[in-house]
């Protein structure tokens, strides 16, 4: 799949994919940012990325973020429209240091992941009744 990008920093390297079985590509941060304890950042990603047509484009930490850095995506996952790439529109990944001392994020540090997956939009149909027997809520599936 071919996906039009703009780095906004042409000197930090594009987006790849670290190993042929990844399935996300990481994303290079662009300036070095400090994040303060307790308090959530913006972290510019250095691209800006026209998702195609049926797509969306997930951006999730990297899985040694919170251990590594003591960071963690306080939304879990960012959500990149088809319709978010627009010159100012770079992906920003969004951080929270869950530690008492000051964090620095490092400019050309890999923090965050990006995905594309398929996506349909809705046709709603609304009903009166979907089925005849509540499932139950939250944990009721557990024992």
């Amino acid at each position: 799949m071919q996906i039009s990008i703009r780095r906004v920093d042409a000197s930090l390297p594009l987006p790849k994919h670290e190993t042929n079985g990844s399935v996300g590509f990481d994303l290079v941060t662009r300036e070095t940012t400090v994040i303060m304890p307790k308090q959530i950042a913006l972290v510019p990603g250095n691209v800006v990325v026209k998702v195609p047509e049926g797509y969306a484009l997930l951006i999730v930490p990297r899985s040694s973020l919170p251990r590594k850095k003591a960071l963690v995506c306080p939304h879990s996952i960012g959500v990149i429209d088809g319709d978010y790439h627009g010159p100012k529109d770079e992906i920003l990944v969004q951080v929270q240091n869950i530690s008492d001392a000051p964090v620095t994020v490092e400019r050309g540090e890999r923090i965050a992941q990006g995905m594309f997956v398929k996506i349909e939009t809705a046709e709603w149909v609304e009903e009166e009744v979907l089925a005849n027997v509540s499932r139950g809520g939250f944990g009721s599936t557990g024992k």
